[in-house]
């Protein structure tokens, strides 16, 4: 692929001839003055003046370090809004033919570009094949599907600026690019939305409708409700090919799940069987072993979980003693940290080494609870140093407890609902309590009969469901599972090889790591909204069990059929019942980088442009999305799904705080671009699910973190501000007060431009650029740091490192172009303008990628360039392939 000819910035530049009497010009000297040029006693006490506000600054700053943040915080003046009033209809082009507005303003400048865009098909990868410079090579990306419950945060805002900057670059480089829209239906927060709503306005819970009523319920929501995030990428000047945009229920998408399904099914990577579940009590549904966070206990904490009306304890080790049966006075002490799963034991385990017990192998204890006799069993996976050494086993509640009681034959016990109550094999004084209320009767039991032996702190990992916040309940359920052991392997093995590139490199470890201890996929939701699963439990009356009654189809016809073969009947007589149940989200969202391009058909957008060039997302999403996508785009399709990774940090506030509704620092991109008051914001926090208690912390932090509300800032200045961050770091923390920063850097911009065109006049005609030559030290100088500002931004979007390419625009426009030459040539009277338009038109393509929809300066300079007859300059560096 050719990268920009960076020939073309060396001498002669542009087709400048070199000027005579000039010595050796050296384009990418270093120096950060012309040599031989002293500087203006103006700019020397310019200079000076800027060091000892810095300095100033600097001390103030380190005498307020004790400060808490809000108090640093400075209040901002309101800029003006100037308004683009020439009457443009939707899709026509921009007027910019009138003079520059004096003051930069980001309203006015962004506004009707976007709209002729979309009109025009420059986002389409079939316009840029007809551009005269198309090379031929092809780049294609999708966007992560944000969830169509909410609107784009700035996490999402990261992803759109670095991705958008990526695939404009690809175009100003005459790659056919395709970069494709989508949204996620996102199962268990959708219905969640949904149920609430139906409760808040109709007073109906989802069961009292069919399931087909509920269904409908819920697409009229999304239809109502799902524009507002294509509204926002539009507003971040996002360059998708919209009419390519995808939604995982549609019904594309929904035939390659059911095509994925069967596949898998079929090649016996997907089958069915009862086992432990990672179950939330919260969300009655089972959830994959990734949407559990494993959060780590020092010790005594207090959580407060949903649908519990009192804070819950944990963090603390429970002793209770097990009596021997037959001898009154002798008792086996065990240590647990959930008293309430008690009535679910069928043993007491002890190592078979450990002395202590030796003389109790092979006796009974009796329940504290129940007083039925349990056996006291020796396992050699018990650690004797931990607790008492004694522990008791509930394999109905513990994945390790279920693997020591499938090794000694133990049957295990229900005793939590899916709803997180007790079952009526805990007895009538537990049926139907919260486990947590039932836990403080348990132990209020366990004091009256003497058997409670104390409590003490006990670090430990407490599961949480990242989805609703309750605590993971282990559950016994017949669920449908994908075996990932070997798909796995090869995920692991395309990182190791090199084939498949993960930047920056330290996730690799993460990576390697979790295919090393992959388990089975748990994708079995108890949703209605969502793919539902195309298999078939076949009805026999007097049959025995179910597992193996179960058939797969891509239809019931197909699953009749396969049900005829396996019971040797005719399907017109057997009675199918579909799976009630919906698949995981995350399913259909690893089929996304293909099934967007139209697999299982064989369409020529498949043909073209997949595998994917790369894949950009948020590391947090590494092994949610990444990892899968690699595992079912290698096993369906034969190849990987793209061959390169790049994963951006989580974005924070200016508090390092992770950022989150309650917290009150969730923020919408538009509120940054357009500006907003804090009276609205305070109004979209009271809008939203937030609980009373949640809400009145984060409308204080609100107010903290915004007491004057959010100036408008544009997406130029957030979109640079976003870019500017490496990706190699940790977490990102911003500020509005940087993005500020950054529309200042917009104004500077702005005003130089308008500097430069009002000394053209309106009846100057440049001349050719191969005219033109350098005419003093001067501007042999500035053109030596475009070719050096040039290089950078080459070198940052082929590493894929945009902090780079922001740093070498900032650095060229405001140290290099306005604070020297401008600033000299300004005191000498004299501005090359013919060689600056040159030079201006060689560096603005660097300048759109990251502030891309900054047009109005651009087609301004390319109508008073084409007045020199430089069509074919022109066409390259402003065509529209660039937009």
């Amino acid at each position: 692929m050719p990268h920009l000819p960076l020939s073309s910035f060396r001498p002669p530049f542009l087709g400048l001839k070199p000027s005579r009497g000039l010595s050796r010009f050296h384009p990418v000297s270093t120096q950060s003055e012309p040599h031989g040029s002293p500087i203006s006693r103006r700019n020397r006490e310019a200079k000076q003046k800027r060091l000892r506000e810095k300095q100033a600054t600097l001390e103030a700053g380190i005498a307020g370090e004790s400060k808490s943040p809000a108090e640093s915080i400075k209040a901002w003046s309101p800029k003006e809004v100037l308004l683009y009033e020439i009457p443009t209809k939707p899709g026509e082009k921009k007027d910019v033919s009138g003079p520059l507005p004096p003051a930069y303003s980001p309203r006015y400048v962004e506004a009707a570009w976007y709209p002729w865009w979309v009109r025009e098909g420059f986002f389409k990868p079939e316009y840029q094949a007809q551009l005269p410079q198309a090379t031929g090579e092809t780049f294609s990306m999708c966007i992560p599907p944000p969830n169509v419950t909410g609107s784009l945060h700035i996490g999402h805002a990261l992803t759109v600026a670095i991705q958008d900057a990526l695939v404009r670059w690809h175009r100003m480089r005459g790659d056919q690019v395709l970069w494709v829209p989508g949204s996620d239906h996102a199962g268990i927060a959708t219905q969640a939305v949904v149920e609430k709503q139906l409760w808040k306005e109709q007073g109906v819970r989802r069961h009292e409708l069919s399931r087909e009523d509920f269904l409908r319920e819920v697409w009229q929501w999304k239809e109502a409700k799902g524009g507002e995030i294509c509204e926002q990428l539009r507003a971040l000047g996002a360059s998708l090919d919209w009419d390519r945009e995808c939604f995982t229920m549609d019904a594309g998408s929904s035939a390659a799940v059911t095509e994925a399904f069967v596949r898998l099914y079929k090649a016996g990577l997907l089958y069915r069987n009862r086992q432990l579940v990672n179950w939330s009590c919260a969300l009655r549904s089972a959830i994959s072993d990734i949407e559990v966070e494993n959060r780590p206990l020092p010790g005594h904490a207090e959580l407060r979980l949903p649908g519990c009306p009192t804070p819950v304890s944990f963090g603390l080790l429970f002793s209770v003693a097990f009596p021997v049966d037959g001898e009154p006075d002798a008792e086996v002490v065990v240590g647990t940290t959930r008293p309430e799963t008690l009535p679910g034991d069928v043993a007491v385990a002890v190592h078979p080494d450990d002395s202590r017990y030796t003389h109790l192998h092979g006796r009974q204890l009796r329940h504290p609870l129940m007083g039925k006799p349990l056996p006291l069993i020796t396992d050699y996976t018990v650690q004797p140093h931990v607790g008492t050494g004694a522990v008791k086993v509930t394999p109905a509640h513990s994945p390790a407890d279920a693997e020591m009681g499938a090794r000694h034959g133990l049957s295990p016990l229900n005793v939590i609902a899916e709803d997180g109550t007790m079952t009526s094999l805990c007895g009538d004084w537990l049926q139907g309590l919260h486990r947590f209320v039932a836990r403080e009767k348990i132990m209020s039991v366990l004091s009256e009969r003497g058997l409670f032996r104390g409590l003490q702190n006990h670090p430990m990992v407490l599961p949480i469901c990242s989805r609703s916040g309750d605590v993971i309940e282990y559950l016994l359920k017949s669920q449908w599972f994908v075996r990932c052991q070997e798909m796995g392997a090869r995920a692991a093995q395309a990182v190791e090889s090199g084939a498949l590139e993960l930047s920056p490199s330290f996730h690799q470890k993460s990576w390697q790591h979790w295919f090393a201890h992959i388990g089975d996929w748990c994708v079995s939701r108890q949703l209605w909204w969502g793919h539902q699963i195309p298999a078939y439990l076949v009805v026999e009356d007097g049959a025995q069990g179910e597992e193996d009654r179960w058939v797969v189809g891509r239809s019931e016809a197909e699953a009749r059929e396969a049900a005829a073969e396996l019971t040797g009947r005719p399907g017109a007589e057997l009675a199918l019942k579909r799976d009630p149940d919906v698949l995981d989200t995350w399913f259909s969202s690893a089929l996304f980088p293909f099934s967007a391009l139209g697999w299982p058909q064989e369409t020529s957008d498949l043909a073209h442009f997949y595998p994917l060039s790369l894949l950009e997302t948020g590391s947090d999403l590494l092994l949610f999305w990444v990892g899968r996508m690699v595992m079912l785009g290698t096993q369906l399709t034969g190849q990987l799904p793209f061959s390169k990774v790049l994963l951006h940090p989580m974005v924070r506030d200016r508090q390092g705080r992770k950022m989150s509704k309650s917290l009150g620092n969730v923020l919408d991109p538009r509120d940054i671009i357009s500006g907003v008051e804090m009276q609205v914001l305070q109004e979209k926090l009271r809008s939203g699910n937030l609980d009373p208690a949640e809400l009145a912390i984060a409308a204080a932090a609100q107010k903290k973190d915004f007491p004057h509300g959010i100036p408008e800032c544009g997406t130029d200045a957030l979109r640079f501000t976003l870019c500017s961050h490496g990706v190699q770091g940790g977490d990102l923390r911003l500020s509005v007060s940087e993005v500020q920063s950054c529309r200042h850097f917009c104004n500077k911009i702005w005003n130089a431009l308008r500097f430069i065109l009002n000394a053209l006049g309106e009846k100057f005609v440049p001349q050719p650029a191969e005219e033109l030559s350098p005419s003093s030290p001067m501007d042999a100088w500035i053109l030596s740091r475009l070719a050096l500002a040039a290089w950078e931004c080459e070198r940052g979007f082929l590493n894929r490192e945009l902090s780079l390419v922001t740093h070498a625009l900032h650095h060229f426009w405001l140290h290099n172009l306005c604070d020297v030459y401008l600033e000299r040539r300004g005191d000498e009277g004299v501005v090359s303008v013919p060689l600056f338009l040159g030079l201006l038109s060689a560096v603005w393509p660097g300048t759109v990628a990251c502030l891309s929809p900054g047009e109005r300066t651009r087609r301004r300079l390319l109508e008073v360039s084409d007045k020199s007859g430089s069509e074919s300059r022109g066409a390259f560096f402003f065509s529209p392939c660039s937009c």
